[in-house]
Parts: C-alpha cells; sequence; structure tokens
C-alpha cells in the first residue's frame, strides 16, 4: 500500500534530506549515537515540569542498570499506590539512551498520571543479542518486585516502548506470560519491530525508506544479532512465538511511512485474533520516529496524549 506524508511530516523529512545529515550507516555506532541525540534536540518538544525525576539503579546480570523514573504533579493513587510504565527506548538497539527519550517520557507520565521509569539497557554492538532483552526482563522483574517500595501499585504495572523498546516491551510481556512472577496490566507498542524476517512489503516499499531507510534497518539487525539464526529466537522477534493468546491489554502505534508497518499491524491483528484487547492507532501520513518529534510533528503530541488516556482506562 503506497504511503504518503501529510504535509507537517514531509516538510520534517525534507529539512532532515537539506541539513545533508550523514546515514547512520555510514557511522561508527559511537558516531551515529551522537547524532541521534542532537536531532532529539531539534525535534522534543520543551520537556514538561514534573514533580520529580530520580534515577535508578537496577541489579542486572553485567552490572547495573540505569533507569529513569518520572513522577507527574498530577499522580494517580490508590492508598498511595501509582500505576506505573516501564518504558523502553527505541533506537534500533544500537542507539537512544536514557536521554533521547527523556522529553517523551515526561509528556507520557504527564498525561498518564502514572510513574514513568525509563530503562536504558545495554546496546550492541558492544552487547549482541540478547543482552538488551536480559536487561529488559530483568529491569521489569526487579521494578515489580520492588513496586511498593516505588510507590507503585503492582498490579497496575505496564511495559511499553517505541521501535527496538516496543520489541522489547512486546518480549518481557510474553516472558511475563510464559514464565510467572511478573503480572502487567497493559503493553504500549509504538511501531514495535516484531519479526527480523523483514519479508513484508513495506520492507521495500520506496515510500517507506523515510528516515529509518531499509538499509539502516539492515545495519541494526547486523549489530544487535549474532548471526541469521538468532532472527528465528522469539525473543528478537516475538511474532515468532507460538500465540499470543493469554497477553496483556495493548497499545499498537503503527504508521504509514514507516518500514515496520505491515509486521505492526500484523501484530495488532494477531493479538486481537488471539483474545487479547487491543487499541490499534494507525498515523497514515506519518514516518517512523515521528512519536518524540512533538515539537514538529502535531501528530505526535495527538499520539502522546492517546496513550495517557489509554493508560488512563488500565
Amino acid at each position: 500500500m503506497p504511503a504518503k506524508l501529510d504535509p507537517d511530516a514531509a516538510a520534517v523529512y525534507k529539512a532532515f534530506q537539506d541539513a545533508g545529515r550523514p546515514a547512520y550507516e555510514d557511522l561508527s555506532a559511537d558516531e551515529a549515537r551522537a547524532y541521534y541525540l542532537a536531532a532529539r534536540v531539534v525535534s522534543n518538544p520543551e520537556p514538561r515540569d514534573l514533580a520529580s525525576v530520580q534515577s535508578i539503579a537496577i541489579p542486572g546480570l553485567a552490572g547495573d542498570i540505569p533507569a529513569r523514573s518520572y513522577t507527574p504533579k498530577t499522580l494517580r493513587q490508590d492508598n498511595g499506590l501509582a500505576p506505573a510504565l516501564v518504558f523502553f527506548h527505541g533506537g534500533g538497539w544500537v542507539i537512544g539512551n536514557l536521554d533521547t527519550h527523556d522529553v517523551v517520557c515526561r509528556a507520557i507520565a504527564d498525561e498518564g498520571q502514572l510513574i514513568v521509569i525509563s530503562v536504558d539497557y545495554r546496546l550492541a554492538p558492544e552487547h549482541k543479542f540478547p543482552a538488551a532483552v536480559d536487561d529488559a526482563i530483568t529491569a521489569a522483574q526487579w521494578i515489580a518486585d520492588n513496586a511498593r517500595k516505588l510507590g507503585i501499585d503492582p498490579e497496575r504495572l505496564c511495559v511499553g516502548g517505541d521501535s527496538a523498546g516496543g520489541n522489547l516491551a512486546a518480549v518481557v510481556a510474553i516472558h511475563a506470560r510464559d514464565r510467572g512472577g511478573l503480572m502487567l496490566a497493559g503493553q504500549v507498542l509504538i511501531y514495535p519491530a516484531t519479526d527480523f524476517a523483514m519479508s513484508h512489503p513495506s520492507h521495500s516499499e520506496p515510500e517507506t525508506s523515510v528516515l529509518l531507510t531499509h538499509s539502516v534497518i539492515r545495519w541494526f539487525r547486523d549489530h544487535y544479532l549474532t548471526g541469521s539464526h538468532d532472527a528465528e529466537d522469539w525473543r528478537a522477534s516475538p511474532a515468532r512465538v507460538e500465540t499470543l493468546a493469554g497477553l496483556p491489554p495493548a497499545f499498537v502505534i503503527t504508521a504509514g511511512a514507516d518500514p515496520l508497518r505491515d509486521e505492526g499491524d500484523e501484530y495488532a491483528r494477531r493479538l486481537e485474533d488471539a483474545g487479547v484487547p487491543v487499541k490499534h492507532r494507525s498515523y497514515p501520513g506519518q514516518f517512523h520516529g515521528f512519536f518524540t518529534m512533538g515539537k514538529l510533528l502535531p501528530q505526535a503530541n495527538v499520539a502522546v496524549a492517546e496513550i495517557g488516556e489509554w493508560l488512563k482506562g488500565l
């Protein structure tokens, strides 16, 4: 299905092209991280003022996992405990950190009137698959185990993330269902990567090779996975899991001009077919990555507000 950018997204895309920014695949991982952070500074809206923002060190398999807790000024509480979202940032498992997604985590906390804990999992290529998965699972479990100390209601704990972070959130939800010990109230999957087969039409359509180009996706994949066999592992490709039945309610966001569009749409349909309550919101005129660009794209702010409303309903 050919995609067409809306006027705002087209203007942003042209600005990125005119800036002459080098392609990530022509850079080292460290250089790409620096460019990604710089782009966020330009495109993020003003950070919202919250009641508190605190650093957390979560014990992990390879040392402490850095995390950041966001508490809004208006917080939904019951007996002193609030709902929470464990958030995993995007960036192809190679780039991104707590700072690149600081503004959007503040916005979700504010809109949803809940605590958001952003997790800074290990990145590739220094730490290949499944290091990010291990950190995501460990962090979510630790937050659940320490929920009351953190002021969190363990029965209203959700996971979420964008792109690679959406992938990790989906994997954590499946792991929690199959292994027990972690009860999740919901999952927020923002244009999630769900299948490294990369065989859907949107992975080859010229109209979807916008900012997150087809070649950049392959660059991320080759940095993250140890080999083609990893793509068959559901912890890398959650769409490969045998069944999606029994997973928590999901809010799935997809974008029309996104190489991950078809796999995100399909994952939402499969969740619904498996009996999972799903809200699927498609943004036809947007490209991959729009969600964090609220300074430039009004639809990003709409998406944040819609996620906040959905989280309030859990």
